[in-house]
């Protein structure tokens, strides 16, 4: 039987959908009403629980950085320290100071890593008094200089992970136990939406399946006290129950920053969120920044090519645009969007893969007009390094003269979405809508649709 306790482990996950309203089911569907549960059960249909194999080809988890553990031993067998078994390999703050306990070991300064000039000769280690063979010295500074290189990675690559979670469902993995437990209705709607959010993009030359669907709205109208009486129509039709004086807005707004979810809010939690927001803004755009320096990036179209490291780029633009956005919501909701007149960051675009774009162009579409405004204001980053200027009525004046509503795109005011009828999840290989998750499986493994050179699934045998 699943449990609240299940239910928040899912937050760190990317379960299905479908396998999260399985699991709503057994927490409230005592106390659903016949049509919420005839919908939820719309979904569970397809979960795992409930088809006869129960498998996906679907990894159901977040990348995770590799620790250095396998450096740390190594300096440890090298170096013959001991008592340094303790040491957690996955904590950064430890490695570093690993580092600094063991670098002063050869009189190594941390950080000084080039091979000619910051190795000691041999009168200098005679100096020093370091009684070590040149082979033997040398070797001990390398395999210091490759765990600081490991750490420098794996800093990175957990704030790459970090950002990634964040682009796809804002700050639910950051909401702890003790905080979503308190109420029932407002857990479910988290982790249901939470799973929404995270679905991968679909391979296609129209916009993506929106996250917020008829689930997540008669989920999040228990929060409201409303009981919903129509299962299809995106609820027409509704009707106000008892009050829920117990639902936990702050958990819920740590996902979902709609004006009316902030509007139950104090402006001290308001006040908290935008502090919250505003430095993941900034520490977004420092990565966005080393990424842009180090990538030939065709601004003007935005099209993928040989060198981009476009999945980073992808990944943390939607982190980008994902904190904006709530970071937006939330200027508004406080009544300060008078900001804007002063610093308005633009949108970050994602660069997209030259086939898809070549497919947009075939079937009679143009250049996203978006790539016109984003050509033409400053780059975020360097408004938040106070080297440009962007306020509200450049990015007005930009949008339109692209022929895009500034109001209703979410360039300078939060965006609007409806609701989406629900579908079941599908079976993806690299965006690719595939029938069966066993054969799904087999074509991941040849590599298929993924860009690459695919092995053939039945090679000629000599």
């Amino acid at each position: 039987m699943n449990t609240i306790k299940n239910l928040h482990i899912t937050l760190k996950e990317r379960k299905r959908p479908e396998d999260i309203a399985q699991m709503v089911l057994e927490l409230i569907g005592e106390n659903l009403s016949i049509k919420e549960k005839n919908l939820l059960e719309k979904a569970a249909k397809g979960s795992l629980k409930k088809t006869l194999f129960g498998y996906t080809s679907m990894i159901q988890e977040f990348a995770t950085a590799i620790g250095a553990e396998k450096q740390i031993k190594k300096t440890i067998e090298i170096f013959k320290l001991n008592g340094k078994d303790s040491i957690d390999y996955n904590n950064v703050s430890e490695i570093e100071s690993f580092i600094n306990e063991v670098s002063p070991i050869i009189f190594k300064e941390v950080g000084s890593n080039n091979y000619l000039s910051d190795r000691l000769n041999k009168e200098q280690r005679k100096e020093k008094g370091l009684e070590l063979s040149k082979r033997n010295y040398n070797k001990k500074w390398r395999l210091l200089k490759r765990l600081e290189k490991k750490l420098f990675k794996y800093s990175r690559e957990i704030k790459k992970n970090e950002f990634q979670k964040i682009g796809k469902h804002g700050l639910a993995h950051k909401i702890e136990f003790s905080e979503f437990s308190k109420d029932l209705n407002s857990a479910c709607f988290i982790a249901y939406y939470n799973s929404r959010c995270n679905l991968r993009s679909v391979f296609t030359n129209t916009s993506q399946e929106r996250a917020f669907d008829e689930i997540s709205q008669m989920l999040l109208s228990r929060c409201k006290g409303i009981s919903t009486s129509s299962v299809l129509g995106f609820f027409k039709s509704e009707t106000k129950v008892e009050e829920n004086n117990e639902t936990n807005w702050w958990a819920i707004s740590h996902i979902y920053t709609s004006q009316e979810v902030l509007s139950y809010l104090s402006d001290k939690h308001k006040g908290e969120l935008l502090g919250k927001w505003t430095g993941i803004l900034q520490e977004i755009a420092e990565l966005l920044d080393e990424i842009w320096s180090k990538s030939d990036i065709n601004r003007q179209t935005m099209i993928v090519k040989r060198g981009n490291d476009s999945t980073t780029w992808n990944n943390t633009a939607g982190a980008w645009n994902k904190a904006r956005d709530n970071w937006m919501n939330i200027v508004y909701a406080l009544g300060m969007d008078y900001i804007l007149d002063e610093i308005c960051f633009g949108k970050v675009l994602r660069l997209m893969a030259a086939d898809v774009v070549a497919w947009h162009h075939s079937t009679g579409g143009k250049l996203d007009p978006n790539t016109e405004i984003w050509n033409k204001i400053p780059l975020p980053w360097e408004v938040f390094q106070g080297k440009e200027n962007c306020n509200k009525e450049l990015v007005v004046k930009y949008c339109k003269q692209a022929g895009i509503n500034p109001e209703n795109s979410g360039w300078i005011a939060p965006r609007v979405h409806g609701v989406a009828e629900f579908k079941p999840t599908p079976e993806l290989v690299h965006g690719v809508t595939v029938s069966n998750p066993y054969l799904a499986t087999v074509l991941k493994k040849h590599k298929y649709f993924s860009g690459k050179n695919a092995k053939p699934l039945f090679p000629e045998r000599n």
